[in-house]
Parts: C-alpha cells; structure tokens; sequence
C-alpha cells in the first residue's frame, strides 16, 4: 500500500514552530493595536489554534508581549552596542544612530511595541529602560572623552541621556515620515551632538569610515584615521573662530553697556542741575515775595 506524505503546509507543527508562530503573530498584533487592544482570543484565531494552547505555551498575555518585547530589547540593544565599538568618538556616534535608524527600518513592527506603550520620555516601562541600558554604555564613552579634553567625567551620565534621548526620540518621528534617508538623518543627529548649534554644518555627512562599514573594501585604516584627524582639526579652528567671535560680541555689547551707563549718567547729572536751578529760582522768588511783603507793610502800617 503507497504511504501519502501529508502536505508540509498541513502538518503538525511542533512545539518550538508553534511557539515561534504564535510570538510572530502576537509581534503583528501587538505592533498594530498595542497590548491592551490586543487578546488572547485574537491570537489563538489568527494562528488557529485553541486559547490553551497559547496559554500552555506562555502563560498569557502578558507572557508573550514579555518574550517578544525581549527579543525587540536585545536585538536593538546588540545593533547599537556594535555601532558603539567603534575606535573614534565621531564614528562612535555615526554607527549608533545608524543602527537605531536601520532598526527601525528593518524592524518597524518592533519598535512600534517598544515605543507604543510606553514614551521615550516618560521614565518608566520598557522603552525608557533600553534608553537607561544605551545611556550607560554612551555614559562610558563619554566619560573617556570628557577626561581627555579636560571636562568633569561626572557630568557624562547627564550628557548621555541628552544624547540618547535625542536619537531616540527623533527615531520615533522618522518611524512614520521616513524622510530623508536613513544616513542622512543620522548625519544631522551627529552634526547637532557633534557641532552643536553654534557651530553646525551646513551640509553634513558621515565619515568614510561609517559609510565603509557595510561596504566592501573598506578604506584603509590610516587613510580613515587621517581623515578623522583632518575633522579634528577643522572642528578645533571652528571652535575657535566661534569663541573669537563670541567673545567680540562679549566686548561689543560691554562697551555698548558702558556708553549706555555713561549717557544714562550725563543724563542724571544734568536732571539734577536742572533741578538745583529750578530750587535757587524758587528761593530766590520766595525771598522777593517776602522783601515785597514787608515793603507793602512798611508803606501801609496799621
């Protein structure tokens, strides 16, 4: 007698594909309705399957969204700590805020659950503990740098959640606009934290060093760090004509200050010689008032 091999769409999963096909079910319905919006009704359904089998499986509910919000934690969590291995400071953060934006790119259904229940900002829930996570390993790297340019090392745990915050929170805006790309975006967040305001370029770009990670071959390693020197250096003498130029405004708006005491002074003394002429004219009239008064009682006595 033949033996019929049952389709391979038709048979019986095991226990780890089952599993496996309920967590990317639960991935889908969580990223589109949230936790609360999402049931165990819904995911037995659409995997058809019995509820005790999702609960056999996990639990509940809550023991899904857990395993899957793991998974989206650990998977982003090792993108940036790779971005953040880098040699240089620069392409330290270049790499970082690329690997958020490939992420969220690649994996917009999973950063829609880190992101959908809990905000950025909010302190507390799973989003806000991968920013802490990020920011402890950024709080090294900034530490180092700090202590090697002469700034206080305690104040890097403060500019690391300034510097993931930002990143995190511009990635949630570029979740839905998507424009521009990816390694643009990422080179106006390294522009702004790099640069800052004062010193902004006009057109940024990553380094060739960044841009030659996914590429083949990379760039050599002398000429990479030739070039980082080069930024260096051109950072270092836009630092300067900014603080030369600050400090000219500095001494501009101290003379303009002084003009204004001095003005502001000359006009004070001349009120206060007005009014010094105004009380002699007064005195003086008070006394010919009064002479005119005895000469009037002088010419009429009682």
């Amino acid at each position: 007698m033949e033996t019929v091999t049952e389709p391979r769409s038709r048979r019986r999963m095991s226990g780890s594909e089952r599993r496996e096909q309920l967590i990317q079910i639960s991935r889908t319905l969580f990223a589109e309705k949230g936790f609360d919006g999402t049931s165990i009704e819904e995911i037995a359904a659409t995997a058809q399957v019995s509820k005790p089998v999702v609960y056999e499986h996990f639990g509940g509910k809550e023991g899904v969204y857990a395993v899957v919000v793991d998974r989206e934690m650990q998977k982003l969590l090792g993108m940036i700590t790779e971005g953040l291995a880098a040699a240089h400071s620069l392409v330290k953060l270049e790499r970082a805020a690329l690997a958020l934006l490939q992420y969220i790119e690649e994996s917009s259904e999973g950063f829609r659950i880190l992101v959908r229940d809990s905000h950025a900002a909010s302190g507390t829930g799973t989003f806000a503990s991968l920013i802490n996570e990020i920011a402890s390993q950024v709080e090294d790297v900034l530490a180092d740098e700090f202590a090697a340019r002469g700034y206080d090392p305690k104040l890097a745990p403060m500019y690391a959640q300034m510097l993931v915050g930002m990143v995190a929170l511009t990635g949630q805006w570029w979740l839905d606009v998507r424009k521009p790309g990816r390694e643009e975006v990422a080179a106006h967040l390294v522009n702004l934290a790099w640069n800052g305001l004062t010193g902004l370029n006009p057109s940024p770009s990553i380094t060739a060093m960044t841009r030659g990670q996914s590429a083949a071959p990379v760039r050599p390693r002398t000429t990479s760090e030739k070039e980082l020197r080069e930024l260096e250096k051109a950072r270092e003498k836009e630092l300067k004509e900014a603080e030369k130029a600050r400090q000219k405004e500095l001494k501009e708006a101290e003379k303009a200050r002084v003009r204004e005491l001095k003005e502001r002074e000359r006009l004070l003394k001349e009120a206060e010689k007005a009014r010094e002429r105004e009380e002699k004219i007064r005195q003086r009239e008070a006394r010919l008032a009064e002479r005119a008064a005895r000469l009037e009682q002088a010419d009429h006595p009682e």
